[in-house]
């Protein structure tokens, strides 16, 4: 680190700290799996997630975790964080993302309008040991890498370049100032070279043609693509089980009720933004909602998308209100210091993006069963696109893990101490061996409750329904 080399035998306070902990907490330890015989069943740990959500739609969530075990792996966020509980730490804390696993990595439109790649899930993020991150999300490499049935090497390659992207970057934000770190990014156009150079031409067009096709991925086309006219006036389309529009959820006088409580709740949004945003948001008004089925381990809480059309020239909004419920690390870590879990998700994802929604937001409502819901508020499609790692080769997929790497060591720099962080992490390779070496045991315990789960499915007889749903 500079500061080590300008002042020969004065390291910064956090170097010595970080290097202490190397004796409390060795490196190698990192690399510990096993399963306890007390270990919570897997099982009921989803059976338990479960209680709060909407019951027609749990098939959904468990046909889409039982496709593969990577979709399982990703909806199985809960698990892993009662597995990391009594896994070995330093103590330092960071914001968490809380599922940074490698599909939770895209791009999206920065508020100056420049494709901006960053973490895009914050549903579980959190305060807490910066490792825990760090082991989901390479182990979700390995993960990955097994369902693209890579070979051994081409997966150990993967994990270890990724493990190793992340010291490396950690080390580079240990020479920055935290104002550098703030300010530090990654625009999608300035990885084209990068991309190029690694995974040759076809890759740099291929990644061009994303470029292009989420620049056109905004409200404008949602509203083309999710709504219709109907006696003159704009309105969400019935796709049941996924999309159902709010009037064919509930009677007539069922759905006003709810639906003059979501548009309240709205006004109380509006006060989440900051006073430049209100005025933006002020241009829009209400015209129709729906629920809408999202993600993978998310399937079964409330998720609502809302039409705004603008009061001039009647251009489309589209944003989400998203149901935030008690984090996955909170049983097992400190609980969120809000009070309103939206917030908590607001709060985090501002501490961990670069650049976020101009229309980020929460609030709180009260459904027609009495009870109160968080939710966070975000535009629906800003130009947010994902890679398509069933599309990856071994190279692709490994350029693809360092590049998430890096944004996942910067979004740590942002809150915790990253001089300490890459301290203990060291220059040499045995925090990424370790680190290897936990993602490839955990990774074959994740096959293990995935074939326990999809063997529960089975016995089930569950199939998802396509019916005309019930009451929210």
């Amino acid at each position: 680190m500079k500061a080590a080399q300008e002042h020969p035998g004065q390291l910064p306070p956090g170097a010595v700290v970080g290097r202490h902990l190397r004796t409390s907490t060795p490196r190698s330890r990192h690399g510990e799996w096993r399963a306890l015989a007390t270990r919570t069943d897997p099982m009921e740990i989803l059976r338990a997630q479960e209680h709060t959500r909407v019951a027609e739609l749990i098939p959904i969530r468990h046909e889409r975790m039982s496709a593969s075990a990577f979709a399982f792996f990703r909806g199985a966020a809960a698990i892993m964080a009662t597995d990391l509980l009594n896994s070995p730490s330093t103590g330092l804390k960071v914001q968490l993302c809380g599922d940074a696993h490698i599909a939770n990595f895209g791009a999206f439109a920065s508020p100056e309008r420049r494709l901006v790649f960053d973490l895009n899930d914050f549903d579980e993020t959190l305060a807490g040991p910066w490792e825990w991150d760090v082991k989901r999300f390479v182990t979700s490499v390995e993960v990955a890498a097994r369902d693209r049935g890579f070979s051994p090497e081409e997966r150990r390659t993967a994990v270890l370049e990724a493990a190793s992207a992340y010291r490396q970057a950690m080390t580079s934000f240990a020479d920055m100032t935290p104002l550098q770190i703030w300010s530090a990014s990654y625009d999608v156009a300035s990885l084209l070279p990068e991309i190029q150079r690694e995974l040759g031409d076809a890759a740099l067009k291929e990644t061009e043609r994303v470029i292009e096709h989420a620049e056109g991925k905004d409200s404008a086309r949602a509203a083309r693509k999710l709504t219709h006219i109907v006696d003159g006036r704009v309105r969400i389309l019935n796709d049941p089980p996924l999309i159902v529009p709010l009037d064919q959820l509930l009677p007539d006088v069922e759905a006003h009720q709810l639906e003059d409580g979501i548009r309240e709740a709205l006004a109380n949004y509006r006060l989440t933004l900051s006073p430049d945003r209100q005025i933006l948001f002020d241009r829009y008004e209400f015209e129709d909602i729906a629920r809408k089925v999202v993600g993978v381990g998310s399937v079964g809480t409330l998720s609502w998308i809302v039409l705004f059309l603008g009061k001039e020239h009647g251009d489309p909004l589209v944003l989400q209100l998203k149901q935030a419920e008690k984090s996955v690390l909170e049983p097992v870590l400190e609980p969120s210091p809000y009070e309103n879990h939206g917030e908590r998700v607001v709060e985090g994802q501002r501490l961990i993006q670069a650049t976020s929604d101009v229309l980020l937001g929460w609030l709180r409502t009260k459904g027609l069963d009495g009870v109160e819901r968080d939710f966070y508020v975000r535009q629906l499609w800003d130009w947010k696109t994902s890679s398509d790692l069933a599309s990856f080769a071994a190279p692709g997929l490994t350029t693809h893990g360092r590049l998430c790497a890096w944004t996942l060591a910067r979004a740590h720099a942002r809150t915790g101490n990253p001089v300490a962080i890459a301290s203990y992490m060291g220059s040499g390779r045995s925090f990424d061996k370790a680190l290897a070496a936990f993602a490839e045991a955990y990774a074959d315990q994740n096959e293990k409750d995935f074939d326990a789960f999809t063997a529960a499915t089975v016995r089930s007889g569950e199939q998802p329904t396509d019916h005309r749903p019930s009451s929210p």
